[in-house]
């Protein structure tokens, strides 16, 4: 299932042009495309602003929109007024009296520190701020992104307190669903679909073309933001685009038309996936997802060969 990203890295939703957004939100609600996700963080507002004045004007039933908050440290002795407060303006700009899906954005660690919360201050603090928002009915489901340190993501999963889980999972990082070779240059997420599964955990997944770069191209539309830090892959977005270079034998070998593609029905290859969130630059960039999404997900002679040329990265420096 394609979910619509209304992130700041392709921008679109942030600084595309409004008559194109109206387009392709209408589009892809007549395609069948029912999840919008966006946050604050997307161009401070204006993502969330955009989002709101489409799905105001277009009036559809059944869509399912999901925000965030990201708690700054200043705020981390306050997680209840704050993640309020956030929710508050999050609505506001969205036009809306409750949001289907209000995910934790900060990356989660046993301890905690700089921008990341501690799972105690998540489970703690985080989950009861959500519960009573929910209780208000300003929110239907509590979500979390899951970034951070794999056993503390594990913790959080496992105390079953999220009914959706933004989950990081490409073909340079297919850890969630399968154990990495030896000394893989990736974070190893230590398969936790198996966790979100038994926790009956809805998966969002993240990332699919790692920031852009499984298009094969550092080249960023002129809309796009800058290229990404990296998440759960390489430590730069150049190797990350190096080695994407490197799966190219996906479309010599006639498995998929194009990298892009390939990733895009890479990521519906797992059972555990829900929904796969694509961002976009261009009204053009949805059509292709979903394109690719209307081919089905990656046969198993496609994901064999996936495999067999990813064990060569096995022991490059991250």
């Amino acid at each position: 299932m394609l979910g619509f990203g209304c992130g700041a890295v392709g921008g679109f939703m942030v600084r595309g042009d409004p008559a194109d957004q109206e387009r392709t939100i209408a589009r892809a609600i007549a395609t069948g495309v029912n999840y919008f996700d966006t946050a604050v963080q997307y161009g401070n507002g204006e993502s969330e602003k955009n989002l709101g004045r489409v799905l105001q004007k277009l009036k559809p039933a059944n869509v399912v929109v999901g925000t965030k908050v990201r708690l700054q440290p200043s705020e981390f002795g306050r997680i209840a007024d704050a993640v309020t407060m956030s929710l508050e303006g999050s609505l506001t700009r969205l036009g809306l009296d409750r949001v289907d899906i209000f995910h934790l954005h900060n990356p989660i660690t046993e301890r905690g520190g700089g921008s990341a919360l501690s799972v105690r201050e998540v489970l703690g603090d985080v989950v009861p701020a959500f519960e009573r928002l929910r209780a208000q009915g300003k929110i239907r489901f509590l979500g979390m992104t899951a970034v951070g340190d794999t056993a503390a993501l594990q913790q959080v999963i496992d105390a079953r307190a999220f009914d959706s889980a933004q989950v990081v999972y490409n073909m340079l990082n297919p850890s969630a669903a399968e154990e990495l070779p030896k000394n893989y240059p990736a974070q190893d997420y230590g398969r936790l679909f198996a966790s979100t599964k038994a926790a009956g955990v809805g998966v969002v997944g993240i990332r699919v073309l790692a920031g852009g770069a499984l298009s094969g191209s550092a080249e960023r539309h002129p809309i796009a933001g800058p290229a990404p830090e990296p998440i759960g892959s390489a430590m730069s977005y150049d190797a990350d685009v190096d080695r994407a270079h490197r799966l190219m034998p996906l479309v010599n070998e006639g498995f998929a038309t194009s990298l892009t593609e390939a990733a895009t029905r890479f990521a519906l290859s797992d059972p555990a996936m829900g929904t796969i969130l694509v961002g976009m630059a261009t009204p053009q960039q949805f059509e292709d997802a979903l394109a690719a999404v209307q081919k089905g997900p990656l046969p198993q002679a496609a994901l064999d060969r996936l495999s067999a040329l990813r064990q060569a990265f096995s022991g490059e420096p991250r």
